[in-house]
């Protein structure tokens, strides 16, 4: 999967992605990053100014639309030149969607993403216009600039492509999978501070630590995000209970006078 990053400061996202498991990720072929310098697209040769005042007054300044849609054309142009289709571009901003994993697990499904970063008051709206197809955020607050958060949301959805983690069940049991947050998890030694790990985990049985696990998952999800745990019940609704079969009642015992139409016969007398 190929990242692309239409920023100002390309040192701060090959800095900080080339490390841990996106570094790795990087260099087995499985993930690139492709950091653009919107200011190498700019018409101002001298400066590479990028940025100006804003129509109708107010305070900042605000990016120009024609850097930025230059900076795109020549994406664009590379991944089709290769055979890709047009790409999808996030516009990181808080105006947007709230970024989750299920957002991250679509975007895994993608051959290319192009992340704009937005710095100053913002992007020039016609740009935007032309250009992004997806308006995501990371959080109701407001930061100096998109990199963070597009290297937030380049993180999460890296771990999802196949082979990024060694280990590919490990995302498929974190939180937010199926709405619910990860269970507790234990490692060496059994006992540490007076703390011992549950019994459960040290029995071998798989079948009633996985029970075990989907238990405490659901109790961390109903104590820490309620929310969550209303989706996860819209989902996966409680199964009815089975309702228990009523028992035929007994034949009543028969006395010692059995009545056999209008013939009463005494048993005891055999007659």
């Amino acid at each position: 999967m190929n990242f692309h990053i239409m920023t100002l400061f390309p040192e701060m996202i090959t800095g900080s992605l080339s490390n841990s498991i996106t570094g790795r990720a990087s260099d087995k072929g499985y993930i690139s990053f492709n950091a653009v310098n919107i200011r190498d697209y700019s018409n101002d040769i001298k400066h590479h100014k990028v940025d100006d005042y804003t129509y109708g007054g107010g305070a900042g300044m605000l990016m120009q639309a024609q850097p930025i849609y230059d900076c795109f054309i020549s994406i664009k142009d590379e991944i089709l030149k290769r055979g890709g289709k047009s790409p999808r571009v996030i516009y990181v901003t808080p105006q947007g969607a709230v970024f989750n994993q299920k957002m991250a697990q679509e975007f895994a499904a993608e051959e290319d993403l192009v992340f704009l970063c937005g710095h100053y008051e913002g992007v020039d709206e016609r740009v935007l216009e032309e250009i992004v197809t997806d308006y995501v955020s990371i959080g109701d607050y407001v930061l100096t600039g998109g990199e963070l958060p597009a290297m937030v949301m380049i993180d999460a959805i890296s771990r999802l492509v196949p082979g990024v983690l060694n280990n590919d069940e490990s995302a498929m049991t974190e939180s937010f999978n199926n709405n619910l947050l990860e269970y507790p998890q234990y490692s060496r030694p059994e006992e540490w501070m007076g703390k011992k790990v549950p019994a459960i985990l040290l029995s071998g049985d798989h079948k009633k630590v996985d029970e075990w696990r989907l238990e405490k998952s659901i109790e961390r999800t109903m104590e820490r995000r309620p929310d969550l745990y209303e989706k996860y019940l819209a989902e996966n609704p409680p199964k009815p209970p089975k309702k228990k079969r009523r028992r035929r009642k007994a034949d009543p015992e028969i006395s010692s006078e059995q009545v056999t139409g209008d013939k009463t016969i005494n048993t005891e007398n055999g007659e």
